[in-house]
């Protein structure tokens, strides 16, 4: 038993010494050795040495079914040893493990990552994501522009006005001529050209602002990436004139500076700002809210004011009845 130990043991430490290890690269094997070529054999020479063995010992060549076998297990490692040598980063970190034995777990980590990692260049993979998400941000806000452009030919204010300016313009035109001009075309056909009219008269009037604005072709996030230094720079100048007019200089505040304070104090983008009514803007102006303690004020009352609305409603004194009678462990069968 001692005596197949120490066999063990040395055959072991045999692979070990000259880097061979099972289950990676050429297992015990060299894989120049199984090609018959050297450590300085050029990549030419290492294609042409693999083509001659495949040739040789290709199992369509033998004709029994043992020498089959026997040729395909060899073929095997042909082709393994060339996928290895013929790539230059496998290459080095085999003979890196030729040279370096005892780093075992590096060896191994090295041949699996290389073995599983992608074969796509990273760089088109991000390219790609880039692309898709671009798509779907442009997809996503042109669908909810159409939503509120549906939803503005739904409101008879709106369409009655849409109607009249059509009218003005003669693009409706419900004159004897021209019902005789469409009396070929279908009432539906007739309904749809008129509201494709009014949409576009609808898409051509109305300013619509905030998250259902017109999609621009700069908002998405191709377009924000290219521009990403310009942003930066106009960001870093907007700062350092900031404090060079009115920390240094000691100027006086403008209306465009007091809309920045309170959209800053408000939390706010200036898509958001911009989205806001004209008389609600002129109404925080009137307010001073670009003055810290005069804006923390007015949100205190208009937080109270919520909460005493929400206080007075349904929904809260349902909610208060049904904590008073036991909350969640009350057994009920009313619907509410």
């Amino acid at each position: 038993m001692d005596i197949k130990v120490t066999l063990v043991l040395v055959i072991f430490n045999l692979g070990f010494a000259y880097g061979f290890f099972e289950g990676i690269y050429c297992g015990v094997d060299n894989c120049y050795d199984v090609l018959n070529v050297t450590r300085e054999s050029t990549k030419e020479e290492i294609t042409k040495a693999y083509r001659k063995l495949a040739r040789k010992h290709h199992p369509d060549v033998h004709k029994t079914a043992e020498a089959k076998a026997e040729a395909s297990e060899k073929f095997t490692k042909l082709a393994a040893a060339y996928e290895i040598l013929r790539d230059d980063e496998q290459r080095k970190d085999y003979n890196y493990m030729l040279d370096n034995p005892d780093e075992v777990y590096r060896h191994y980590y090295h041949y699996y990552r290389r073995r599983y990692a992608p074969k796509v260049d990273v760089r088109i993979v991000i390219v790609i994501t880039i692309t898709v998400i671009s798509g779907i941000q442009y997809w996503a806000c042109l669908s909810k522009y159409n939503e509120a452009i549906d939803y503005f030919l739904t409101i008879p204010k709106y369409r009655i006005k849409a109607t009249e300016i059509a009218k003005d313009e003669g693009l409706l035109d419900h004159s004897a001529a021209n019902r005789k001009k469409n009396r070929f075309k279908s009432k539906d056909e007739i309904r749809q050209e008129e509201e494709r009219v009014l949409r576009k008269i609808i898409e051509e009037k109305m300013d619509i602002k905030g998250a259902y604005a017109k999609p621009k072709i700069t908002d998405v996030l191709w377009i924000q990436l290219f521009l990403l230094p310009i942003t930066i720079f106009n960001w870093i100048y907007f700062q350092i004139r900031w404090i060079y007019k009115f920390s240094i200089c000691k100027e006086e505040y403008g209306d465009e500076e007091f809309e920045y304070l309170i959209r800053k104090n408000m939390s706010l983008s200036k898509s958001q700002y911009d989205a806001l009514d004209a008389d609600e803007k002129l109404e925080y102006l009137e307010l001073e809210l670009w003055d810290k303690d005069k804006f923390k004020t007015w949100k205190q009352e208009k937080d109270d004011e919520m909460r005493a609305k929400l206080a007075e409603s349904g929904v809260a004194k349902r909610y208060r009845r049904w904590k008073k009678k036991g909350g969640p462990g009350q057994i009920t069968f009313l619907d509410d």
